[in-house]
């Protein structure tokens, strides 16, 4: 859509902008893939809050009638729920704060540092994102046993400090703050982790807040890792967890699992949406400047 500019007096206004059929129609297009994309989202939160009777009654009720508690009620009594919780939240929060915390010093290193063979590194570094994750699991498992981390939530998050897209996403961060910070930083006798942490990473919100909420996202959904490495059921996390319900230990009914999943959900859509801004200020950003 187009607008027009007039001026009061020195003070330049917008006018309201002019409807374009073409606009029109392609806003018409956004709004129906967007109702497509949200409409089972919505069909699964209104059947877990619908009585198990009614549940799948065609056509599909968007808005539960009636409305019913019973399939949240009845998930913990088929499954250890929240304590299948508590691991997630213990297990993500630990590899989002580790491998930020990892990853800014690798990154300032790699933007900010000269040592020899900087380049060829990263290079080496960045050719693990190639490198399925299947590949390295038997590895992995060998030296999870070998230290005595096999049922143990150490061996889902203790890989997982090392994030080498979050080290790439940085470094290329990093070089979009200008030098001259770090110069008059220096000037005041500032050493490297003081530009670090007071200079480069108050300024580095966005991507930080960007990959906080990809980390916790793939950590929290995370199944893979906890089916290979823990066997108790009191260890296990929700992705595993959900599974179960399925199957002959949990044995629920299809409203339960609706209902199991929406409490995986709902999380991950409101950190989402709390940090949207920040997360697409971060992309934006890295690909304008970087």
């Amino acid at each position: 859509m187009e607008s027009e500019r007039g001026t009061v007096g020195s003070v330049p206004v917008r006018r309201r902008a002019s409807l374009r059929p073409s606009n029109i129609v392609v806003s018409v297009v956004l709004l129906v893939i967007a109702l497509i994309m949200v409409a089972p989202l919505v069909w699964l939160v209104s059947t877990s809050l619908t009585a198990p009777e009614a549940a799948f009654s065609l056509p599909p009720k968007w808005i539960p009638r009636p409305f019913s508690l019973e399939n949240f009620q009845a998930v913990d009594d088929v499954l250890p729920f929240g304590r299948m919780a508590l691991n997630s939240v213990i297990v993500s929060v630990i590899v989002v704060c580790g491998s930020l915390f990892t990853s800014v010093l690798a990154a300032f290193a790699f933007s900010r540092l000269s040592f020899p063979g900087r380049g060829p590194l990263f290079m080496l570094l960045l050719s693990a994102l190639m490198v399925p994750t299947q590949l390295t699991v038997i590895p992995v498992f060998v030296l999870m046993r070998n230290i005595g981390l096999i049922d143990n939530l150490a061996a889902i998050w203790l890989p997982a400090l090392v994030n080498v897209f979050a080290i790439f996403f940085l470094r290329q961060y990093f070089n979009t703050i200008p030098r001259e910070l770090d110069d008059a930083a220096r000037i005041d006798g500032a050493g490297n982790v003081r530009i670090l942490f007071q200079v480069i990473v108050p300024l580095s919100g966005p991507a930080l807040s960007a990959l906080a909420i990809l980390g916790f996202e793939a950590s929290w959904n995370n199944y893979f890792g906890p089916l290979i490495f823990l066997t108790s059921p009191e260890k296990m996390t929700l992705p595993v967890g959900l599974v179960s319900l399925q199957s002959n230990v949990g044995g629920a009914t299809p409203g339960v699992i609706f209902a199991a999943i929406t409490l995986v959900v709902v999380p991950m859509l409101v950190l989402f949406l709390a940090f949207q801004r920040a997360f697409v200020q971060s992309i934006a950003s890295v690909g304008i400047r970087g």
